[in-house]
């Protein structure tokens, strides 16, 4: 069952609907704020746009990469899975 929770970004007040525990949607909101603050901080623009942009740019990219090295796990793991296979039948 989803809930509201309140929750503040960039200083604005928003309320979201989520079934996560409270302390995940916490969590969600201090990950958010502190990749909004390292990115911003490293700009010299104030732009809410921008850093909102980049951020999502970020960790759309660490995103991708986490799936691509889960999905090489993945291959590694059937390829084990059949060597073992192999070895077993000898």
């Amino acid at each position: 069952m989803k809930k509201s929770h309140a929750v503040t970004v960039l200083g604005r007040k928003l309320s979201v609907r989520s079934s996560a525990p409270a302390e995940k949607v916490q969590a969600v909101e201090a990950f958010v704020n502190g990749r909004l603050q390292e990115i911003g901080s490293a700009l010299k623009s104030g732009d809410a746009q921008l850093v909102l942009t980049l951020a999502l740019l970020n960790t759309a990219e660490e995103l991708l990469e986490i799936r691509s090295a889960l999905e090489r796990d993945s291959d590694m793991g059937n390829r084990l899975k059949g060597i073992i296979g192999k070895l077993e039948t000898v």
